[in-house]
């Protein structure tokens, strides 16, 4: 996948853009993509423009949503969704005062070689979000190819970001689950922790939280990647309070793994709640919980 920074690629061959946020890149947005997909005839390219930071980030600072995906997860899922271009542009003060007709004509037509579009049917966009799915259709009427995508709905209700947030701080990774169409990660450099986990028989992966939403503070079932193998993990989110105070932390314990491993990527994913973090009066009636807590990726008996 070709990665752009900027509003600007060599128009040597038409383009189908999906167009948004895309944090997470849910079931719903997957509907978007595959229909650029669909648009795209012998000898186009299918993109997808989105942004750097939220745009609220900028429209109104403090105010925008914790993300599901750090930048380069979501960089790396629509790499693995198809994605043959790439414009991850920072959302900034040229952009929101682009009028909706110099979005369209200017960037989309002449900057980008545009021929088809997709985005979601309550897309807004333009200085003051003037721009509407309606405008964009007419727009594209003898230049091209409009979809709009109405939203995507489970048996509840629509599928959205905001949804699949307020699952993960819940705790219920499962429900985030079922709505991304793919697993809720965690991932990042194993760095040294305080030793406590091998002195408690449990050496654990220490990574310091990434930017982004995380599940609520306890422990978790998962499965752990490490130089391309899977292994069943025991994961902890929290301060670790029985010894003091401390800064949040991910603590992952890897059942079947005997080595090191500092300096090296971890990924976290298929996270299944199993507890809330508690305070233990001792180190021994911790070790004892964590040994409770290891039935949970416990070898099956068959």
């Amino acid at each position: 996948m070709r990665l752009y920074r900027q509003l600007v690629r060599e128009v040597d061959r038409p383009l189908a853009l999906a167009i948004g946020f895309f944090d997470g890149l849910h079931r719903g947005h997957r509907v978007l993509i595959d229909e650029a997909r669909r648009l795209r005839k012998p000898r186009w390219r299918v993109g997808v423009l989105t942004f750097e930071n939220h745009p609220a980030a900028f429209l109104r600072p403090g105010t925008e949503p914790p993300l599901i995906c750090t930048p380069e997860e979501r960089i790396r899922l629509f790499a693995e969704a198809g994605i043959e271009e790439c414009f991850f542009i920072p959302f900034d003060a040229h952009l929101a005062y682009l009028s909706p007709e110099q979005f369209m004509k200017d960037v989309l037509l002449k900057q980008l070689g545009v021929r088809g579009v997709v985005v979601g049917s309550t897309f807004r966009f333009g200085y003051q979000r003037a721009g509407d799915a309606e405008m964009m259709a007419n727009f594209f009427t003898n230049k091209g190819t409009f979809v709009a995508v109405p939203p995507v709905a489970d048996e509840t209700a629509r599928i959205s970001s905001t949804r699949i947030r307020n699952c993960i701080t819940a705790g219920d990774t499962e429900g985030a689950d079922r709505l991304l169409g793919q697993s809720y990660e965690l991932s990042g450099i194993v760095e040294r922790g305080a030793g406590r986990g091998h002195t408690l028989g449990f050496p654990t992966a220490n990574i310091v939280p990434p930017q982004k939403i995380l599940p609520k503070d306890g422990v978790y079932s998962a499965t752990a990647r490490f130089d391309g193998r899977d292994y069943a993990a025991l994961v902890s989110i929290g301060t670790n309070p029985t010894f003091g105070k401390n800064a949040r932390m991910i603590e992952a314990w890897l059942r079947d793994f005997r080595g090191t491993i500092y300096g090296r990527e971890l990924r976290l994913r298929d996270l299944r709640f199993v507890r809330e973090q508690r305070t233990f009066t001792t180190a021994d009636e911790l070790a004892t919980q964590m040994i409770a807590d290891r039935a949970e990726v416990a070898y099956p008996l068959y």
